[in-house]
């Protein structure tokens, strides 16, 4: 396991009118948007779902509830609002069995992948992008699909766009979206002052 650096963050058991104030509260810059989402993240989920989000100044890793962690932890990379959403978007594909593996049991292969490898990466990101997508909307923030291959020979495919953006539009028509990703939703379209996104929200860019 990679050692990890942890910024503070609020209780995630407090239920404060300082907490819920400060979660109301428009935000603008990047680093007001995170504390924001992490604040109503851990509001939401810290009791019913033992999970919190945390910063990272390190790679993204999920590590479950252990002697020394109470909480199952889903740490996301740098600080970027767009890696929290990314990371929250595996949080909500896995399972309850998953959840209780670090990583949630899957090995991942880094930066530098061929073609075909970056295949097999792009079948298994569709969900997790189409939520991502998803939830940016109701955040009001810019969604990037990503190849998450830098290095590598291949990026992300028009054939991959199109099938997250399918996947997005069933999300928009409510069809089979996951109750924790309906209630996240509902947290965040209010909280960041958006409406629920429609189908016809959602537009491939050429």
């Amino acid at each position: 396991m990679s050692s990890l650096t942890v910024f503070p963050q609020s209780d995630c058991g407090s239920e404060s009118n300082s907490q819920q104030q400060s979660i109301d509260t428009h935000s603008n810059t990047e680093s007001d948007k995170v504390d924001k989402l992490i604040e109503l993240f851990n509001h939401t989920f810290a009791l019913t779902e033992q999970t919190v989000l945390a910063r990272s100044a390190d790679e993204p890793i999920y590590i479950p509830a252990n002697s020394d962690q109470l909480y199952h932890t889903i740490y996301f990379a740098h600080g970027y609002f767009s890696s929290a959403l990314h990371e929250i978007s595996h949080w909500l594909v896995a399972g309850l069995a998953r959840r209780q593996l670090e990583d949630f049991g899957y090995w991942y292969k880094p930066d530098g992948r061929s073609n075909e490898e970056q295949k097999a990466f792009e079948k298994v990101e569709v969900k997790p992008q189409a939520i991502e997508w998803f939830l940016s909307k109701c955040c009001g923030h810019k969604f990037h699909f990503s190849a998450d291959n830098l290095s590598g020979e291949a990026q992300a495919s028009d054939s991959f766009k199109q099938n997250v953006h399918q996947q997005v539009i069933q999300f928009a028509m409510l069809e089979g979206m996951e109750p924790r990703m309906m209630k996240l939703a509902t947290v965040l379209t209010q909280a960041f002052y958006q409406p629920m996104p429609y189908a016809q929200d959602f537009v491939l860019e050429n």
